[in-house]
């Protein structure tokens, strides 16, 4: 990899990822973009550019004036948002998507572009999900994921467009807060613990869903990106987990640090219809055989982490 641009570089993902990035390949390197810029840790420390996905010319013109060879590309709606916006969840998720690979393909450039626990339905084995399965999804966001992975493996097969991705769990932050997804009660209640000791969860007791802290997410998306082309059978889309929780879980153990923390429940019924489409846990063997997935983090010792980084935040 010689300069890599960053779409979404200033969301929960890429705000991380780019600094990553940069240390690792050197500021210049590393193009950061958005639909908008704002002044952040991101857009002071090495090039960033004013990027619509849905606007195919604004992708082109920043990869040709930093003459990149891959674009990561994370700027997405996603699956809460989705479900009260679907027509801009298909417009940036699909056309976003093409236009991305579209310019990939004139530019030669590869791409990584993540997939999401989101794929799956109902329908899908709930337990130990298989890398390879039935995909019935219920919400907009889960049908532009399908897509997207299938439209990635139809550009490397038919166009050579060294595509890659994973299928992403729910991702837990202390340095930028999602911004819409099914899984952000994981993100917030940390917060809620260390401000007010008391939490409200929107997710029933009793669901599960995959889980990841995010240093381990950033690690996913660089090595599969250098990861040898050659030995991967999968391309875009392998599972990737780190752990499976429920609301009560993730309470019991912030408890151990917070004594006095408090969670009750109001179930948001639109998040648990959707939570409840979703896998209890992954099987992300074909990671672990192709490319060396190994994640770090489990619940304990995430939670030390997040507390501990969220009171010198907070």
């Amino acid at each position: 990899m010689k300069k890599i641009l960053i779409t979404g570089a200033l969301g929960q993902i890429g705000s991380e990822l780019t600094m990553k990035l940069r240390d690792m390949y050197g500021s210049n390197n590393i193009i950061g973009s958005g639909i908008n810029k704002r002044k952040t840790e991101v857009t002071e420390t090495g090039p960033f550019e004013i990027v619509d996905v849905t606007n195919a010319k604004e992708i082109y013109e920043a990869a040709k004036k930093h003459n990149v060879d891959w674009i990561v590309h994370l700027a997405a709606i996603l699956s809460a948002t989705g479900e009260k916006k679907p027509e801009l969840a298909w417009n940036v998720n699909m056309n976003g998507l093409y236009n991305i690979l579209e310019v990939a393909r004139e530019n030669g450039c590869g791409v990584f572009t993540p997939s999401s626990i989101a794929a799956f339905g109902p329908s899908t084995p709930k337990d130990n999900t298989p890398q390879d399965t039935l995909q019935r999804p219920e919400t907009m966001y889960g049908v532009t994921k399908v897509a997207g992975e299938l439209l990635c493996d139809y550009y490397f097969k038919k166009y050579g467009v060294d595509t890659r991705g994973v299928r992403f769990p729910g991702l837990i932050s202390y340095k930028t807060l999602p911004g819409g997804g099914t899984t952000d009660y994981a993100v917030h209640i940390y917060y809620e613990a260390l401000k007010n000791k008391r939490y409200t969860s929107p997710i029933a007791r009793g669901t599960y869903m995959d889980m990841m802290y995010m240093p381990d997410a950033i690690d996913a998306i660089i090595n599969l990106m250098e990861a040898d082309g050659a030995k991967l059978t999968h391309r875009n889309a392998f599972n990737v987990t780190a752990m499976s929780f429920e609301p009560n879980e993730i309470y019991n153990e912030i408890k151990r640090h917070i004594p006095d923390f408090q969670m009750d429940y109001d179930v948001d019924e639109n998040l648990q219809k959707i939570a409840d489409s979703w896998p209890n846990s992954l099987n992300d063997t074909m990671a672990r055989d192709e490319w060396g997935w190994n994640p770090k983090y489990d619940l304990a010792k995430m939670t030390q982490d997040m507390l501990e980084k969220l009171k010198t935040k907070i």
